[in-house]
């Protein structure tokens, strides 16, 4: 159990790089192609649940497709094309294909006056009306009094898709990791999200698991809301969970507590603690991404929301500006390396008792302070680590509130229980 050093199985950033061009929403063939790359690197099942079909409070909308989206003068210059960059189309705009005013135009076009040379993310997935998105700068250039507008698009009976991935383990209790794949090219919002998350796949598919991890590639709200309504039967086994996002910026790390408050709280919250990255613990709120749903009444599963950048608070936020040089790879390898520690902490959080409570044991005859000794260069328990472990080991603490206790990396906790189980000294207790 290694705090924040491991590397990822594969190159995270030239995956971001390989999605980025691809247009997606929340339905479409952008999902389809994006999941079909993952699935060159991890065994996801395709999920497709067709239009109309109700789940919970929503209904699954038609599926939005779109093949191309101009807007020129009328003697041909194109001054916007979806081709260039698919955020200049607003998502879920209906088909047009006409000669509008340039007021009438202005009632479809969305720029940023305060950022002015960014192209700004927006959609309208219910609203059945049609948008541009376009630099405001180049706005202010368009004095003509008609332009040419052309969307082809279609909204049509089809299905919402989604990617998920169970992988089981020793025990009927999992992990749930989870990722919106809606977005077009946003690089941090959440292709970073997408990118560890397939790495973290990789990683605990080869591991020997005590634990299950069930990865979830999904359209953000809709899709998380129709996960939950397909598979209420399995939501007590979730003990777990994590919604990524915006972990691909350089900044200090944030983590979005669970609405109940759960062991996935204090193991983020330790990890952090001991590892070098700046960060900040913050409480549950029902606004952001998908721990919302998941945390929503009657469901309340244990489900933070790791993040770097905090979503709606840095200027690249839903704009043309998270591209692929706001992502950097040495912070995708970070939050790649964090998650990983955290996973292991939580395969290896496991409570113990004394085999024989009565007092403090006899340490040396055991031969247990020349093990302490020989791990201590490396990285292993002190006596004070073993003592804590044998203080502690109760059947009432397990190894993260021991660690939290005595203030010190769970790792070294862990490597104490190594050697006092080996000792005959604690035993694991089943909860």
């Amino acid at each position: 159990m290694r705090l924040g050093r491991e590397s990822p199985p594969i190159d995270l950033h030239n995956l971001v790089r390989t999605l980025f061009p691809i247009p997606r929403s929340i339905t479409g063939a952008g999902v389809r192609t994006t999941l079909d790359i993952l699935r060159e690197y991890v065994p996801v099942s395709i999920e497709n649940v067709p239009s109309g079909t109700c789940v919970l409070d929503w209904d699954v909308p038609p599926e939005w497709n779109v093949r191309g989206a101009t807007i020129c003068t009328l003697d041909g210059r194109v001054l916007v094309d979806f081709k260039t960059n698919n955020l200049h189309l607003v998502g879920y705009s209906r088909p047009v294909h006409d000669v509008v005013s340039r007021d009438e135009l202005a009632r479809h076009v969305h720029t940023l006056p305060d950022q002015p040379d960014l192209i700004p993310y927006r959609t309208g997935y219910f609203s059945r009306d049609w948008g541009f998105c376009l630099t405001h700068n180049l706005w202010l250039t368009m004095n003509d009094d008609s332009y040419r507008v052309d969307i082809d698009s279609d909204l049509q009976s089809g299905s919402l898709t989604y990617g998920e991935l169970f992988l089981p383990g020793q025990v009927d209790e999992e992990v749930l990791i989870s990722a919106h794949i809606c977005h077009p090219s946003l690089a941090n919002d959440n292709l970073s999200g997408i990118a560890v998350a397939t790495a973290l796949a990789i990683r605990q598919s080869k591991q020997q698991r005590r634990l299950g991890y069930r990865f979830l590639f999904i359209p953000a709200t809709i899709g998380a809301i129709t996960w939950l309504a397909r598979n209420e039967m399995l939501l007590p086994r979730i003990k777990h969970g994590l919604v990524l996002t915006c972990i691909g910026d350089p900044g200090p790390f944030h983590y979005k507590q669970s609405r109940k408050g759960a062991e996935i709280d204090r193991a983020v919250a330790h990890v952090l603690r001991h590892s070098d990255h700046e960060h900040a613990i913050l409480a549950f709120n029902p606004y952001g991404y998908d721990e919302r749903q998941f945390c929503s009444p009657s469901f309340d599963l244990p489900v933070g929301c790791l993040m770097r950048a905090v979503h709606g608070t840095f200027p690249e936020y839903h704009t043309s500006a998270d591209d692929l040089s706001f992502v950097e790879p040495e912070a995708l390898n970070q939050s790649f390396a964090l998650l990983a520690a955290v996973l292991d902490l939580l395969e290896n959080n496991v409570t113990y008792a004394r085999t024989d409570g009565r007092g403090e044991p006899q340490l040396g005859r055991r031969g247990l302070y020349r093990s302490i000794a020989g791990q201590k260069d490396a990285g292993g328990p002190s006596e004070l680590d073993l003592l804590w472990l044998l203080n502690l080991a109760d059947g009432k603490h397990d190894l993260l509130e021991m660690a939290d206790r005595a203030n010190v990396p769970v790792s070294r906790l862990h490597a104490a229980a190594t050697l006092a189980l080996r000792a005959d000294l604690v035993r694991p207790v089943t909860t």
